[in-house]
């Protein structure tokens, strides 16, 4: 597995870890607001939700471009059909 790979696998355990974290946070928030610190935690819960977004946007972002090299490459077998050997498209 090339290094690229294993960049994409870590980053999607870090958005799938963080996105379980949320409901965590907002437990965390609510009992912060029972207990009289209403903006933190708002905070808290805002926060949380805006670093599990960032996180998946990173996953996102780095497994299409480890996606696009691996078809830049042309490291795996794929026939293309030129439209003269498929008779079905008119």
């Amino acid at each position: 597995m090339s290094g690229a790979a294993k960049g994409v696998i870590a980053a999607t355990l870090l958005a799938l870890l963080l996105v379980a974290a949320v409901p965590v946070a907002l437990l965390a928030g609510v009992i912060l607001m029972v207990l009289g610190h209403v903006v933190g935690g708002l905070a808290l819960f805002g926060g949380s939700i805006l670093v599990a977004a960032a996180a998946i946007a990173l996953a996102g972002f780095s497994g299409v471009r480890h996606l696009r090299k691996l078809v830049a490459e042309r490291s795996f077998r794929i026939v293309q059909l030129d439209r003269d050997h498929i008779d079905w498209i008119s």
